[in-house]
């Protein structure tokens, strides 16, 4: 089994070792909807100006753990929830790959859903994970860090 969250390199799991880690969870019998989100690499910037060749993923580990670990267990103790897992990957990712794995169980997809986007918005806010695209536009190619608090609407 996988730790409950944290940061993980580049296809070290995947989605089946998440939800098989959620269903031995001790209160899993109390579940009645599990919640799924994968973020993946989209293949143009937010703005949709230019091309992303590739993203490269770097993480302050020790605190990023500490972070997902945290939200997780605060998210928890929602009425109705049974577990929470965030899995970030670092490394070199090309457009389609998968990033980051969030799943939420809970007793009803009512108490799922909204703490599922909760979990979402807490680690791109929170967690120390940092993205370098790697884009293509009329100019050539480039490459820079992205502050996810200048995307957010």
């Amino acid at each position: 089994m996988v730790k409950c969250a944290g940061v993980h390199e580049k296809n070290s799991i995947n989605v089946n070792d998440v939800l098989k880690n959620i269903k031995h969870g001790a209160d899993f019998s109390k579940t009645g909807a599990i919640g799924l989100f994968i973020g993946v690499v989209r293949g143009e910037t937010f703005d949709g100006k230019a091309k992303v060749e590739k993203l490269t993923l770097e993480a302050y580990e020790e605190k990023a753990d500490e972070v997902l670990s945290k939200i997780c267990d605060d998210l928890t103790h929602n009425p109705g929830i049974v577990d929470v897992q965030i899995h970030h990957f670092t490394g070199e990712f090309n457009v389609g790959d998968d990033l980051v794995y969030v799943a939420v169980a809970g007793a009803h997809r009512e108490q799922v859903f909204p703490v599922l986007r909760e979990a979402v918005e807490r680690y791109k806010s929170e967690a120390p994970i940092f993205k370098k695209e790697h884009i293509i536009t009329e100019k050539g190619k480039s490459e820079y860090w992205v502050s996810e608090k200048f995307h957010n609407p």
